[in-house]
């Protein structure tokens, strides 16, 4: 997976589901006012246990640095705070977060406040907070510099993904503002160490004025300097170039950065190549069809099974397809992962072996960072849930107001650009 250019956010040039809706235009973005986001818990806390619960609403801030301060607050171990999952920085969200503190309870410590983060609640539970442990999020966001009369537009278009389901591309904010964390990932997975530093750190054609004075300074080779130059926030960048600035070969720089990170670029890695595949889906005009050798994804529980000849002979085969109880799912790769059969594993093994990254590496870079990457499905579409739509004008102008909900692991910008078409 070596083109620049080849994944800046893939399936933003997909075919678009909702083509006969009129485009919405306009901007997301402008004020975190505009896009608010609360978590829908998958179940509440129990009121005893280990584990402190805070409802955490957060303005303009990254779910990992509210993590890293419940850490420091609560005085305990970055790995001992949970969530999950990550949440829109430029938005006002509300989230799930659980520390683990044995013995202790909520009133031993201070209220947690913070300017961009306040504990709307506190309570205790049983077990730690996980990637996937919610039910999905609640979406309402107000679209900028388009007239509200759009508005019904952006109806025509939900209640087409409604209807559909709206494809689960992983959206452009899992590769990052730099939009390479696959590429990274790709690296990190091949053990490519020297590479990957240079994609972390090193000038960017794409995006030549981001951080230039700091990458300017990795590539003269002064790695104290560019650490000083990047601004704080760019935590990985900062811990690569401090271990290389104290004498550290690649590969230790590389293992300086946190295991969080690094695991969000495994992820984006695995992502691209779903995306991909999804693209491919789209195009065939294929997102609501099953084939034989397909592993079908049932949204009631999660699971999949393949789909076998009788399978496609099955009476409410179609029902169930139209009525989004199924959809063809695709891979996120790793070694454990169930695979699917047929022409469809053929696509699905192509598009990984595209990338030059094999699962034996996968399974090394777990023995080597004790990072296991088991590999999972993911639902090809998604519903589209209690879509509302609105147009009106505030003290900053027009507005279409779209609000819906969708399962946990959905990127709202991805329906947003389905009602938006950017490039239209």
């Amino acid at each position: 997976m070596s083109e620049r250019d080849d994944v800046a956010f893939p399936g933003a040039d997909a075919r678009y589901l909702t083509a006969d809706a009129a485009p919405v235009g306009g901007r997301l973005r402008e004020r975190p006012e505009d896009f608010l986001v609360e978590e829908q818990p998958l179940y509440e806390p129990c009121g005893e246990g280990e584990h402190v619960y805070l409802f955490v609403q957060k303005r303009d801030i990254a779910t990992s640095e509210v993590a890293a301060l419940l850490a420091k607050h609560f005085r305990v171990r970055p790995r001992d705070v949970g969530y999950a999952g990550m949440k829109d920085k430029v938005a006002i969200t509300r989230q799930l977060f659980s520390v683990h503190v044995p013995g202790k309870r909520p009133e031993d410590f201070p209220p947690f406040e913070h300017e961009r983060a306040q504990a709307l609640w506190v309570d205790l539970h049983t077990n730690k907070l996980r990637v996937g442990h919610l039910r999905g999020n609640r979406f309402s966001v107000r679209i900028r510099g388009t007239d509200m009369s759009r508005a019904l537009h952006a109806a025509n278009a939900l209640r087409t993904l409604e209807r559909l389901g709206a494809p689960n591309f992983a959206g452009e904010q899992r590769f990052g503002a730099r939009q390479n964390n696959h590429l990274l990932g790709a690296l990190d997975l091949a053990g490519d160490a020297q590479r990957l530093l240079d994609e972390l750190l090193g000038p960017d054609e794409r995006h030549p004025d981001m951080n230039a004075a700091a990458r300017d300074a990795y590539t003269r080779g002064d790695y104290a300097a560019a650490a000083d130059l990047h601004p704080r926030t760019a935590r990985a960048e900062r811990a690569a170039l401090l271990a290389l600035a104290r004498g550290s070969s690649p590969e230790r720089a590389v293992r300086a950065v946190d295991d969080t990170q690094r695991r969000f670029w495994i992820s984006a890695f695995q992502s691209a190549v779903f995306n991909r595949l999804l693209r491919e889906r789209i195009e065939a005009g294929a997102l609501g069809d099953l084939e034989e050798g397909d592993l079908a994804w049932k949204h009631d529980n999660g699971a999949v099974f393949m789909v076998r000849p009788e399978t496609l002979d099955e009476p409410d085969l179609r029902e169930r397809l139209d009525s989004l109880a199924i959809s063809p799912s695709g891979p996120l790769w790793g070694p454990e992962m169930t695979r699917a059969e047929g022409a469809a594993g053929e696509r699905e093994a192509a598009a990984l072996a595209a990338t030059g990254v094999t699962l034996d590496m996968m399974r090394v870079f777990g023995e080597r960072s004790r990072q296991r990457i088991a590999g999972a499905r993911r639902p090809m579409r998604v519903p589209v849930i209690d879509p509302d739509v609105e147009g009106g004008v505030d003290e900053h102008g027009h507005y279409v107001r779209c609000a819906f909900e969708l399962p946990a692991g959905a990127f709202a910008t991805v329906v947003l650009r389905e009602v938006m078409k950017p490039d239209i």
